[in-house]
């Protein structure tokens, strides 16, 4: 269903019980990051019906979860503040081709693969809080299927620009070196490190 190709890794956990606080912060700013790009999908596509329709359904539930963890934040009393970039996201954006009608393609599959991998981290954030913590564990199994339609909105959009068959075989590249961007690691403790 997620079209990914490899899963997090218990490390990955051990950053989250280390530095809970920093993943927590650094989920606003993924939430933020999403509606921005699903806003730039919008303008970038206007013509496209579709596009812009679904767009601003993700922009109000990307901008609705950005509060929410505000709120999670601010309950904790945790500073909302900037942090520096993990290379995943700009890692996975340097794959994205320069022409369209592939470009609309590798953008729309480039934003499915981090919605995926959003959906893949909070289930496990989910099992893993569960008995520690399970006002925050709730809280990540509540946002699964929301990241799950954003996943696969995204992939059935890029059909919009080629047949379902060119779709999956790009989403089979793209989540290959999705794969291996994780599996290099970041040193930043964050939701996509």
């Amino acid at each position: 269903m997620l079209h990914l190709q490899s899963e997090s890794t218990t490390q990955w956990l051990g950053q989250v019980d280390a530095h809970l606080d920093e993943i927590l912060i650094d989920h606003a700013h993924c939430e933020r990051k999403a509606a921005s790009t699903a806003m730039n999908l919008m303008d970038a596509y206007t013509d496209n019906r579709a596009i812009t329709r679904e767009m601003t359904v993700i922009i109000n539930e990307e901008l609705e979860h950005f509060h929410m963890v505000i709120e999670i934040l601010d309950e904790r009393k945790i500073v909302f503040r900037r942090q520096g970039s993990a290379p995943y996201g700009r890692k996975l954006n340097s794959l994205i081709r320069k022409t369209e009608p592939d470009r609309a393609v590798d953008r729309l599959l480039t934003a499915s693969l981090i919605e995926a991998r959003s959906c893949e981290r909070f289930s496990l954030l989910s099992g893993h809080l569960k008995d520690r913590d399970a006002k925050l564990a709730g809280f990540y199994g509540s946002l699964f299927e929301s990241e799950a339609r954003h996943h696969t909105t995204y992939v059935r959009l890029a059909e919009e620009f080629a047949s379902r068959e060119v779709v999956r075989e790009r989403l089979d590249q793209l989540s290959a070196s999705e794969a291996e961007i994780i599996a290099a690691g970041c040193d930043l403790v964050r939701m996509h490190s």
